[in-house]
């Protein structure tokens, strides 16, 4: 994508997307992040050929996307969210048979489709109804009927919503297999543990242009904290962990079974270690718990900034 624009028309003209530009790779899974009116569905929409761009370009596999759609469509998959848009009283292997005929070649259709189901875990009810299916197992279906033209670039519009977590994994599971082989992927999601577990780069939308455009680490960075920790223990909350943790954002939480206390590092070092360990000595902790700032940490922090 270079400088993609796009202007809606009304009184005032709605500029919706402002020069958005950056390049998706072989094999690289990228985090499409923004508020609602941020520009990822209008972006995403051009890059279906859905809605042609105000001005700049953005092509897959060399193939301009506003001049050769038609040639471009072969080259790439769109998959939705939901449970929505299959024929619930056909087969697996009928609907992904049908929307294979649909778009794109039918040579060795059966044979690319059976392949499609297999690689989503669908090959031993290929057979079934879908309305026998669950909701992972329909997504999963919706993802077999991506990969049959075997794109190399497939867009993800929110994979695991409303997903039990033994399925959103297995959807999870898939595409990140799929992108160990080379398929570029673009995803979309409200689910900050999708962005976590599958991006190697986050792309910010926040009003049509690009705010940030980073490796995953590097963004998780942007928390402006290296680490959480996060105590438990019986009894009374230890109200004195304030004090000892004075360079920490402490929150303590008494609940009937016991207390909480939550806080985050700014980076480790031998004052840090040693207040930690003061209230670890001073008090019963029945659990204890590191995790680094994942993604929704971070927007958080922009929304308040920006706020």
């Amino acid at each position: 994508m270079e400088n993609l624009r796009r202007t809606f028309p009304g009184t005032p003209p709605v500029e919706v997307l402002r020069g958005v530009g950056f390049t998706v790779r072989a094999g690289e899974i990228v985090g499409l992040l923004g508020v609602n009116g941020a520009g990822k569905t209008t972006l995403l929409k051009i890059l279906s050929t859905l809605l042609l761009p105000s001005a700049g370009k953005a092509g897959v596999c060399g193939i301009d996307l506003a001049g050769h759609g038609h040639e471009a469509r072969r080259h790439f998959s769109v998959v939705f969210g939901g449970d929505r848009g299959l024929y619930p009283r056909l087969s697996a292997l009928d609907n992904i048979m049908f929307f294979g005929g649909l778009s794109g070649p039918r040579r060795n259709l059966r044979t690319r489709a059976l392949a499609a189901l297999a690689e989503v875990g669908l090959a031993e009810r290929a057979r079934s109804r879908v309305e026998t299916f669950s909701k992972g197992m329909r997504q999963r279906l919706h993802l077999a009927v991506g990969l049959l033209n075997q794109p190399c670039l497939l867009m993800l519009d929110e994979p695991t919503i409303g997903l039990d977590l033994m399925e959103a994994e297995r959807v999870r599971d898939t595409v990140a297999r799929l992108a160990r082989a080379g398929t570029a992927v673009v995803l979309t999601s409200h689910y900050p543990t999708d962005i976590d577990r599958l991006a190697g780069r986050v792309v910010l939308l926040d009003s049509g242009t690009v705010t940030h455009d980073l490796p995953i680490a590097e963004f998780r960075r942007q928390a402006g904290f290296t680490a959480e920790v996060r105590l438990s223990g019986p009894g009374v909350a230890p109200q004195d962990a304030a004090a000892l943790l004075t360079d920490a954002s402490v929150r303590i939480d008494q609940h009937e079974e016991g207390w909480k206390i939550t806080f985050q590092v700014g980076a480790w070092d031998a004052t840090v270690l040693s207040r930690l360990t003061e209230v670890v000595r001073r008090h019963p902790v029945a659990d204890f718990d590191v995790a680094s700032p994942g993604v929704e940490a971070v927007l958080r922090r922009l929304a308040l900034n920006h706020g």
